[in-house]
């Protein structure tokens, strides 16, 4: 970079050259966005949503529940009448963080989107009564959330990751009506099915590993540094997360995650299926989600991808994005793939292409 600066600086005509070009590429630009009447200025798209004191976009947003009202986060960036996309999280109760890749892609195509954490995560209320860590509690709240920030059929698109993308499912079947498109990334229609595949991905690893990590789950040794190592080298490092050195805000959800809550209902990790969750299966429901869905599927997902291309074929409305470098966080190891894939989706949805 520092040479073509120098490079440039002692070449005037080249320069000249280049700023002209620049000036030319605003110009086309501008106009090109003033001659779209559906599209905003950058000004309206960036700018506040209304007159009070400005907080980032950041909202607290009260949530009813059986044993009381408590707040959860989130937080806008731009300002969109077409396209209003909120992220679901997954874990249950990681963190927004790891989806603020996002940010990088979408508002650049003039798409809002809406970082939330679930109830219990950690930039939300976070209280102790288990009787909170149900679907259909959650399902509850995100409709809140929708009502909230006057999400509508008309704007309202999800983009789920795991558990995120089983809340997506569990939210359409009981409020598609309020959805204009669905986003089903890295998540399998069963959970059964999810531990059928969490056995093919062992029988990959070598038996004396296999024999060694299932001597410490028999022992309940989940904690145990040793067992954590080994799981995170052997299997996070292929199926989670594929880069050399995972991004920050991966590392920040990690470590914001609430274990009690993840364990409750998901268990232990991603390597042993538990938990509230462990009978869940929505394959045949399917068919009655009726929206525009696009499912996502990687190659070495710790979800199976033949899987995710066969729901894509029950939804009436599906698609399928195969990340053939991805992992369960192909926004990040296949990343272009992956939302090259999810924003050809959004314009086909918006442009009324699909079904």
């Amino acid at each position: 970079m520092a040479f073509l600066c120098t490079f440039i600086s002692k070449n005037i005509h080249l320069k000249k050259l280049l700023q002209t070009t620049i000036a030319a590429a605003g110009i086309f630009l501008f106009t090109a966005c003033a001659n779209n009447n559906n599209a905003p200025t950058l000004a309206q798209f960036l700018g506040p949503k209304d007159s009070g004191v400005q907080l980032a976009g950041i909202k607290m947003i009260p949530i009813k529940t059986p044993i009381g009202t408590f707040k959860v986060w989130t937080k806008s960036i731009g300002n969109s009448d077409r396209v209003k996309v909120l992220l679901l999280h997954g874990g249950p109760a990681m963190t927004h963080e790891y989806m603020e890749c996002f940010e990088s892609f979408l508002p650049a195509q003039g798409y809002e989107i809406i970082e939330y954490d679930q109830l219990g995560s950690y930039y939300s209320d976070q209280p102790k009564d288990s009787s909170l860590w149900t679907i259909e509690r959650f399902v509850d709240e995100v409709e809140q959330v929708r009502v909230a920030l006057n999400l509508t059929k008309d704007n309202f698109y999800i983009i789920g990751n795991s558990w995120g993308s089983m809340l997506a499912m569990e939210y359409a079947l009981k409020y598609q009506q309020h959805i204009k498109g669905m986003v089903i990334g890295n998540m399998m229609a069963s959970i059964p099915d999810y531990a059928n595949y969490n056995k093919v991905l062992r029988k990959e690893m070598r038996p004396s590993l296999v024999d060694s990590l299932q001597n410490y789950e028999a022992k309940g040794m989940f904690k145990d540094p040793t067992y954590n190592a080994l799981v995170f080298s052997e299997f996070y490092t292929k199926h989670l997360c594929r880069l050399p050195e995972w991004p920050n805000s991966v590392m920040r959800s990690l470590q914001h995650v609430n274990e009690e809550i993840y364990v409750m209902m998901q268990g232990h990790s991603e390597f042993t299926v538990g938990g509230r969750i462990v009978n869940w299966d929505r394959k045949k429901d399917l068919a009655s989600i009726k929206v525009p869905t696009l499912t996502v599927g990687a190659k070495y997902d710790t979800m199976d991808p033949e899987h995710m291309k066969w729901m894509s074929t029950q939804f009436p409305n599906g698609q399928y994005l195969y990340c053939p470098n991805g992992s369960h966080l192909a926004m990040w190891d296949d990343q272009k793939v992956f939302m090259d894939g999810v924003i050809n989706f959004i314009k086909s949805v918006d442009q009324g292409k699909t079904k």
